[in-house]
């Protein structure tokens, strides 16, 4: 079975079946193949698209949670981990693409690879269809952590911790900002602060957006319970 088939099942008919396939190919592919489109821009979309569908679920969750419950399910819900194990238990894996050297070494099983994945193909569906599909997907997966939190399979990240230390006295969000991007497409770098308001809490680097924000997280949680 390939994407399109497996969308088709869920009754999601895609337009641009292109724009799908790119979703799966990862830089180390499109590196390795000429005119081919890493998924990377997708993935920024899909981020975003994550961010507010999961925010709508948990605002119309009954009964009502607080805000700061709101804000660590979520960030429980769209971290990492969670979307690598939403991937797997979606056995979307089998579609990705990737180039012989990241194949060889085990890029297929990463959580990086699958959650940017995953963010990309959920970014190419909302391009192609709008929100309203996105459910389609994200019910089999989200919607049973939401209503049983205590299932959900990761632990509380480092993004998860500096959020709860800031909202035990002050109800505000720390927001990540991208400070620099380094190295080649298929190895970057990225460098990214994380800010209360005007003041930087804390500074991290990682090879994925994620694994940055999470150093940048763990600097600020560890300055801050000194």
């Amino acid at each position: 079975m390939d994407i399109i088939k497996w969308l088709n099942k869920r009754n999601i008919k895609i337009k641009d079946q292109n724009l799908i396939h790119q979703a799966f190919m990862h830089s180390s592919y499109a590196n390795e193949h000429k005119n081919k489109t890493d998924n990377e821009r997708l993935e920024f979309m899909g981020d975003a698209v994550l961010q507010i569908w999961v925010s709508e679920k948990l605002f119309k969750f009954s009964p009502p949670l607080s805000e700061g419950e709101m804000t660590t399910l979520r960030a429980r819900l769209v971290c990492e981990k969670a979307l690598s194990i939403y991937a797997r238990e979606l056995n979307l894996n089998r579609f990705l693409l990737l180039g012989a050297g990241e194949e060889k070494n085990g890029g297929r099983n990463k959580d990086s690879i699958l959650a940017d994945m995953f963010e990309a193909f959920i970014g190419a569906i909302y391009i192609d269809q709008g929100l309203g599909c996105i459910s389609k997907v994200l019910d089999e997966v989200i919607i049973p952590r939401i209503e049983n939190p205590s299932d959900i399979e990761v632990n509380l990240d480092y993004k998860t911790k500096l959020q709860e230390y800031i909202q035990s006295d002050k109800r505000k969000t720390v927001v990540y900002e991208v400070m620099n991007v380094s190295g080649p497409s298929n190895n970057p770098s990225f460098k990214i602060r994380v800010k209360l308001d005007d003041l930087t809490l804390g500074i991290g680097s990682g090879n994925s957006k994620k694994k940055a924000e999470q150093n940048a997280a763990k600097n600020a949680f560890d300055k801050l319970v000194r």
